[in-house]
């Protein structure tokens, strides 16, 4: 019991300190990524081969789409306060831009039904998935600037521009038959109104109107219907309408507590739909076990607490509202997923965030990693730890042994003569 308490206090004094939000970002998200490109490898062999592809043809794709993640990440971790404000309108407009085209007829392109897809010959962009990072920029800005005028107490200064545009944002992605990432925006606005304190009530009117909506859209469409139907299910049916979400299941069944180990999974083989975007979470129980599966949902729970540790951290109003709804934007996306995969939600088509096969939903979630990793190091407290540990490091005094010195240009005053006896 010592030792027990001797590690908490200092498991404890560990997370206390200014720079582990900082490393737990870095450090999450890099795990994700790393892992999801072997199980992305490991799931899209099948596909690739059915489409007479190369069997690392979409590992390639998606270690481009990573890489260029990766610049835009660097870039917005190092941008001034001052500059990720200017990015919100040109970002905005963007978006809905982007999203107008994609019901232009000879521009947008359907995958599976959905019509989300934006061709430009080599590479598709998926204008829906940087509609998350508009809002995140969008939401920030304008609650920092109400908060600022002391307007949210106000119930149309709290719920106007941002719900309607937001709705407006959610319209747009319905367009495509997007209702995946529509739930994750729906999402992304009550982080948004919990963060600036609305009340109980308008959290229950919201509410309601949104399980109105989801009702409505889900009985109009079959297909949405029969997803729901699915939820909980054991047995499979006479009509395979739950096709997908049984073999998920027995993925995980077969994987057992340590997996069948990496590259030998079976129902990546033709029985299980989408395994390296959709259902991956799948394809990693079956090949990694419970061990794996725990480790992965291990590494968004670090994400996610040091997402809110950034959020709680700041006095900066623009910096708490958009790492909290960067943060409920990957969280919210991960529990759709999961969930998806688990058969305890809808089947809905949304990627695991830095971890399932996507181009575009790599781009837009290194871009909110980026974020978050900007605004952990632009507190105060994280900025003398920084400046300190620069100051402090090693590595100068060890290159000062290796290095040889330089030789000045001056030359040593002469001796005086010695005197002889």
């Amino acid at each position: 019991m010592a030792r027990l308490r001797a590690f908490r206090e200092r498991f404890g004094e560990a997370l206390a300190k200014p720079l582990t939000p900082y490393y737990l970002i870095v450090g999450s998200a890099l795990l994700l990524v790393v892992l999801g490109l072997v199980m992305v490898f490991s799931a899209s062999q099948n596909t690739a081969r059915d489409n007479g592809l190369p069997i690392a043809f979409f590992l390639r794709k998606q270690m481009i789409a990573m890489l260029l993640g990766a610049v835009l990440a660097v870039v917005l971790a190092r941008l001034p306060l001052r500059l990720h404000r200017a990015l919100v309108y040109p970002l905005l407009l963007g978006v809905v831009a982007g999203l107008l085209l994609v019901a232009v007829p000879g521009i947008g392109y359907q995958v599976n039904g959905n019509r989300n897809w934006i061709s430009f010959g080599l590479f598709q962009v998926q204008p829906s998935e940087f509609a998350k990072l508009a809002l995140v920029y969008w939401g920030a800005d304008l609650l920092a600037r109400k908060q600022k005028a002391r307007t949210l107490d106000q119930w149309k200064h709290l719920l106007v521009p941002l719900v309607p545009g937001t709705v407006l944002l959610m319209l747009l992605i319905m367009l495509g038959g997007d209702m995946g990432t529509t739930m994750v925006l729906v999402a992304m606005l009550f982080g948004l109104l919990w963060m600036v304190g609305a009340p109980l009530r308008l959290f229950g009117a919201t509410l309601g109107i949104a399980v109105v909506a989801c009702t409505a859209l889900i009985i109009t469409v079959p297909h949405r219907l029969d997803r729901l139907a699915c939820v909980g299910v054991t047995r499979p049916d006479p009509n395979l309408n739950c096709f997908q979400a049984l073999h998920g299941l027995y993925a995980f069944a077969a994987g057992g507590p340590f997996g069948s180990g990496l590259g030998a999974g079976v129902e990546k083989w033709g029985q299980l739909p989408e395994a390296h975007t959709d259902f991956i979470f799948a394809a990693t129980g079956e090949e990694l076990g419970l061990v794996g599966t725990l480790s992965v949902l291990a590494l968004f729970a670090a994400l996610g607490y040091a997402g809110i540790r950034v959020a709680l951290g700041t006095k900066d109003l623009f910096v708490r509202y958009a790492a909290g709804a960067a943060t409920t934007w990957i969280m919210a996306q991960a529990v759709v997923n999961l969930g998806s995969a688990l058969g305890l939600l809808p089947i809905a088509g949304v990627p695991l965030p830095l971890f399932s096969y996507g181009g575009s939903a790599m781009l837009s979630a290194m871009c909110a990693v980026g974020v978050l990793i900007g605004f952990a190091r632009s507190s105060p407290a994280a900025k003398a730890a920084l400046a300190a540990r620069s100051h402090n490091s090693r590595l100068r005094p060890r290159l000062a042994r290796v290095l040889p010195r330089r030789r000045t240009t001056a030359r040593t005053a002469p001796r005086p003569p010695r005197r002889e006896r």
